[in-house]
């Protein structure tokens, strides 16, 4: 595959015999050449467990310090006060059973993030075979099928995150700009890496972090010495 030039330059500043320290990678991502447009800083992470186990499973959400640089938008289902909690909160859309056949029909999915109110959950359940393959069903899990819409819509508008296992046993996720600069990114980078730590499994054995890698949407990727 034949890369860019913008791609090939940043190539050239990156060691790739060498695990370099969290820090010292993202100073380094900061001189690849800049693109037209604010490119969002990604994390790889491969995982010694096996996802196709129950319990080697992987997967939570945490609060970036310093957000992710982008607004989501939120979409939640709940009725009376709880729809009323979500409008105050900030949710960008708020309803309930007259929203399925705008989301069936219409294919409606101008929204990033669905928070679900427990009782609107056989509602929102009939639109699973829509929205599990976009990754948008709300999950007890990931905090967004919950009564506490405020704390949800407020965590999520943030700067909350959802990371997972795919089914290569590796967690990939967006962790902000390129123009926060490195200090900012660490700060991000600590905070997920310390929550993917925390998460491991009981059932996984041997090496749980087998290794991390950050990149740039078009750039290459810079490989971590994570202990």
């Amino acid at each position: 595959m034949k890369r860019g030039k913008r791609y090939q330059e940043a190539s050239k500043l990156v060691d790739t015999t060498k695990l370099y320290e969290a820090k010292e990678a993202l100073e380094l991502i900061e001189k690849f050449p800049k693109a037209k447009f604010d490119e969002t800083v990604e994390l790889h992470v491969k995982l010694g467990v096996d996802s196709k186990h129950a319990d080697q499973q992987v997967r939570g959400t945490v609060v970036l310090p310093n957000g992710t640089g982008k607004t989501l938008r939120v979409l939640v289902f709940a009725k009376g006060d709880k729809a009323k909690e979500a409008e105050a909160a900030g949710a960008d859309f708020v309803g309930a059973e007259e929203l399925i056949p705008k989301i069936e029909k219409e294919n409606w999915f101008d929204y990033d993030v669905i928070v679900a109110t427990p009782d609107m959950m056989g509602v929102v359940g009939r639109l699973g075979k829509v929205l599990g393959p976009k990754g948008l069903m709300p999950n007890p899990k990931s905090g967004t099928v919950t009564m506490d819409v405020t704390k949800a819509v407020s965590e999520i508008k943030s700067g909350k995150v959802e990371y997972r296992l795919d089914k290569t046993n590796i967690i990939h996720l967006g962790f902000g700009k390129v123009s926060f600069g490195a200090e900012k990114l660490l700060e991000n980078y600590e905070t997920i890496i310390e929550a993917i730590i925390k998460a491991k499994p009981a059932a996984a054995k041997g090496q749980y972090i087998k290794s991390v890698a950050i990149t740039t949407t078009m750039g290459p990727s810079v490989y971590i010495n994570q202990k």
